[in-house]
């Protein structure tokens, strides 16, 4: 009986990441790969959120939300002996989903905010195609991603109206610098991203045109993101990765435990690292200590 939940729960977890767990795996000197299981966000929690901000969430991040309250992945390499985690993919849950510029960027008393450090200059924006959001009363910023101190990544709701419920979202980049970077669109074309860089360090800097640094190159040219490294991935997991439909990868989870695929449930490639199911619904940070399950 606990052997089935297992299994469902891998198979679970497979969709999910869209066979992610599979790749990672099969990728030389990975040693483990951590995945921590989330229970679903109470509708109220949701309804209570869009409330609190007069913002309705993109359809496909709620749906999102309603499988699973946040994301967490990690997977770490041999290096120098040791284990070293390496790759972080990373969803805020609900509660941890905060509105940015209305609290002092430091913890100082009368500490500047985002948007009294926010540059008042708009050349920038002309060469650009998307109109960059701002820390004001225009714009609602919400955090998905802290990126381990190396930026944010914010769902941000622009032109608001007071007394209006937004409904219109975008994925954003503020670097360290404080300069936002275009993204994405939809949350999907985000999640997918995040999937195809494997979590890596830095990865959104790659889509920015400042580029990653060399020191980060380097775990880039070890292991490559999905997209640059397609002629040397098994057709199927190209297939799974590209073919992402959130109305059938974003729904219920229990709609999704009950199917039984014990063909699939092994992970492909060499068994080089395991992939660990973490229970643990209130993981304060990513570097904590988990306890695994035992298969």
């Amino acid at each position: 009986m606990e052997d089935d939940k297992m299994m469902d729960m891998k198979d679970l977890v497979d969709r999910l990441t869209l066979g992610v767990t599979r790749i990672l795996e099969s990728r030389p000197g990975v040693t483990e790969v951590k995945y921590v299981e989330k229970e679903p966000a109470e509708r109220h929690m949701i309804v209570s959120w869009e409330q609190k901000n007069c913002c309705a969430l993109p359809e496909d991040l709620r749906n999102f939300y309603l499988m699973t309250d946040g994301f967490l992945m990690t997977w770490s390499i041999k290096f120098d002996g040791s284990n070293m985690q390496l790759g972080t993919m990373v969803i805020n849950s609900i509660s941890a989903l905060c509105r940015l510029g209305t609290s002092s960027f430091y913890t100082l008393p009368n500490a500047p905010t985002l948007a009294d450090l926010e540059s008042d200059t708009d050349d920038e924006d002309k060469e650009e195609p998307f109109k960059k959001p701002h820390f004001n009363s225009q714009c609602r910023i919400f955090e998905l991603d802290s990126c381990n101190g190396n930026g944010k990544v914010c769902l941000v709701y622009k032109n608001v109206q007071s007394g209006v419920v937004s409904s219109s979202a975008e994925i954003w980049f503020l670097d360290r610098g404080l300069y936002w970077h275009f993204l994405t669109d939809t949350f999907t074309a985000y999640y997918r991203l995040m999937l195809i860089y494997l979590g890596l360090p830095q990865w959104q800097y790659a889509l920015t045109k400042y580029g990653i640094t060399p020191q980060v190159k380097q775990w880039f040219n070890m292991y490559k993101p999905v997209v640059y490294n397609t002629n040397n991935v098994a057709d199927d997991d190209v297939t799974f990765i590209n073919k992402l439909d959130p109305n059938q990868v974003f729904k219920n989870k229990n709609k999704l435990l009950p199917t039984k695929k014990k063909s699939g449930v092994q992970l492909a490639g060499p068994q080089k690292s395991q992939t660990s199911l973490v229970t643990n619904k209130n993981v304060p940070q990513v570097g904590s200590t988990t306890k695994k399950m035992t298969p």
